[in-house]
């Protein structure tokens, strides 16, 4: 039996006799961290609908004993997720700029020409795949989410709209399609089926051609209490030593790694196939591996001291909140994020604390958040209501909303920022 079969074998035993490792089929008992019930976190509620049920699903993460992949359990498909989805990454200034500069990064470092084919698996809206086709670098995005795939064609970047995997990635081969470089950009965290996902990866590239996906670090989730970016849409959360475990699985080698300021703290990990002579694994590679082990990152007492760090969080931004409500402060926030969401409903906070929220995104103004209820406006509605605090939810974009917001100044009002813990600043 093939590594991948096994693994697959193993992928389709997860789900018998109880809650297993979606990557190694270990039983998992070890919690890591338990939100409570929550919903969907990109499930924003229309007015038509905002009186009916909600479901809300457990946001309860495990932590497996035997490779250390921090995941949730899998309540609802990707299909039901990802089919039209709310994300649009292009609203983001800063991370356009991040987006460039890797295109920048990549052709210079491994010479990607007119010759070259670039393909990104979970490529949104075009946001990154447009700075290749830009270089006449013949690029193809994979996209399951058909709405926001229509708004990358429009751009002009070729886009598949499906799930990619092994299915796919045959597919594609055998239409005569295969990868020098191959992008995930926030996508690891979002597959289920992390075999069938990275097996598909191994199938695609080119026999000297390069893997690089991001991801948040689970080392700045822990350090800076991050709690927040867990959600039912991400399924798990990595390490590097994690990381190259499930890659190494399917003969695919760890050569590098970045650490980027991305999401409160993200990798970059670059790989290629195993037996590809011509990459050298990096000394920065070997040094991350060796400062994960010694934080105790295959200590099972690593994992287990998050949930109170979590709750202390949660304790001093009600208390904030309180006494801002108490003393005639007006509170409302910024950002209609899915790491808001969690907060919000992990914290019980509602209208009877935030007024509302504001949003760029046009597909969520209108709308309400899911399972708080909170109303998502236009961002001019601040300048409308003059509010004493501003919270801001997608924090990992702190600096360009506050110099964006900057003029909250001129009535007195101020920043609130939640993570690692509660900051207010002018």
């Amino acid at each position: 039996m093939t590594v991948l079969e096994q693994s697959l074998t193993e992928q389709t035993s997860v789900h018998v006799g109880g809650f297993h490792c979606r990557f190694c089929g270990a039983p998992l008992h070890h919690t890591f961290v338990d939100l409570g019930m929550s919903p969907l976190c990109e499930s924003y509620v229309s007015a038509e609908m905002v009186n009916q049920m909600e479901p809300f699903y457990p946001l309860h993460v495990y932590v497996c004993t035997e490779c250390f992949l921090v995941q949730l359990e899998e309540f609802v498909s990707p299909e039901h997720i990802f089919t039209e989805y709310a994300y649009f990454s292009s609203y983001a200034d800063s991370w356009l700029q991040h987006v460039k500069a890797y295109s920048d990064l990549m052709v210079e470092r491994f010479g990607l020409n007119e010759k070259s084919h670039v393909v990104e698996v979970a490529s949104n809206d075009g946001y990154l795949l447009q700075y290749f086709v830009a270089k006449n670098i013949p690029s193809l995005g994979v996209e399951p989410a058909a709405n926001v795939a229509k708004v990358a064609i429009e751009k002009g970047v070729p886009t598949r709209v499906e799930f990619f995997g092994v299915d796919c990635a045959r597919r594609m081969v055998a239409e005569g399609l295969s990868a020098d470089l191959i992008a995930g950009n926030n996508v690891l965290a979002q597959v289920p089926d992390l075999n069938d996902f990275v097996a598909g990866l191994k199938i695609l590239l080119k026999p000297q051609g390069v893997i690089t996906i991001e991801f948040p670090h689970l080392m700045c989730l822990v350090a800076e209490n991050q709690f927040d970016t867990i959600y039912h849409e991400h399924f798990s959360y990595f390490s590097f030593i994690t990381a190259q475990k499930i890659f190494a699985a399917h003969g695919l080698t760890l050569f590098d790694v970045e650490e980027l300021p991305t999401h409160g703290g993200s990798l970059r990990i670059y790989a290629c196939h195993d037996d590809d002579t011509s990459k050298e694994v990096s000394a920065r590679a070997v040094e991350l591996q060796n400062r994960e082990v010694a934080a105790g990152l295959m200590d099972m007492a690593y994992y287990s001291s998050f949930e109170e760090q979590v709750k202390e969080t949660k304790r001093k931004l009600l208390e904030f909140l309180i006494q801002a409500r108490r003393a005639g402060k007006t509170v409302v926030g910024y950002g209609a994020p899915g790491k808001g969401n969690t907060l919000l409903n992990y914290c019980g906070i509602r209208t009877d604390f935030l007024d509302y929220t504001v949003d760029r995104n046009p597909y969520k103004q209108g709308k309400f958040l899911p399972g708080t209820h909170i109303p998502i406006y236009h961002p001019d509605k601040i300048a409308e209501t003059r509010p004493d605090y501003v919270l801001i939810l997608p924090w990992n974009f702190k600096d360009e909303i506050m110099a964006q917001m900057a003029f909250i100044q001129e009535w007195g009002g101020q920043f609130v920022v939640p993570i690692p813990e509660v900051q207010v600043s002018g």
